[in-house]
């Protein structure tokens, strides 16, 4: 399909692998501490980690991720809380109410219960939806040509930062 040989190519394709395995690494590092609060963002060379966690913990959990996807488990790649189910909705909810609003027979405020269902029902429907487009656009659980090469650690006052790069 052309879709996937674009969505694989170069920095994007990287990009992608590297999204799977940052999602994988916070799920086996939320399982350890269900209360661990962090934020990922990915990069062609790496992905950046933000939050309250020690290195070796983090070494330890993207290790494993690594393993797991390498090994097949696939879902790991797919993470409820990613940034990627945000645009979902927003995309969704501003569409949905953007039709609902279209027309010029009613006032804004005759119209608003219409935008106010056409959002909740698109919100309603992106939750799964969200997912759907992380398995299939912005994350690939495909990691076996890849590996971590390298993880740094950041701290400024109270904020950790780590760098996971990955070859």
């Amino acid at each position: 399909m052309a879709t996937n040989r674009i969505l694989d190519w170069g920095p994007l394709g990287r990009t992608r692998r590297i999204h799977g395995l940052e999602h994988a690494t916070i799920h086996l590092l939320s399982a350890h501490d269900p209360y661990v609060r962090l934020i990922g963002r990915s990069t062609p060379k790496g992905f950046y980690l933000y939050g309250q966690v020690s290195t070796e913990e983090v070494a330890q959990s993207a290790s494993q991720a690594l393993s797991r996807l390498q090994a097949g488990e696939a879902a790991l790649a797919v993470h409820p809380r990613c940034g990627t189910n945000l645009a979902v909705v927003g995309l969704l909810a501003g569409l949905s109410s953007l039709v609902a609003s279209a027309g010029r027979s009613r006032s804004a405020l005759r119209k608003l219960p219409r935008v106010l269902l056409a959002a909740t029902c698109a919100a309603i429907v992106a939750q799964p939806l969200g997912a759907r487009v992380q398995e299939h656009i912005t994350t690939s659980p495909d990691l076996n040509e890849m590996s971590i090469t390298q993880i740094s650690r950041q701290e400024r006052g109270n904020h950790v930062t780590h760098f996971i790069e990955v070859t």
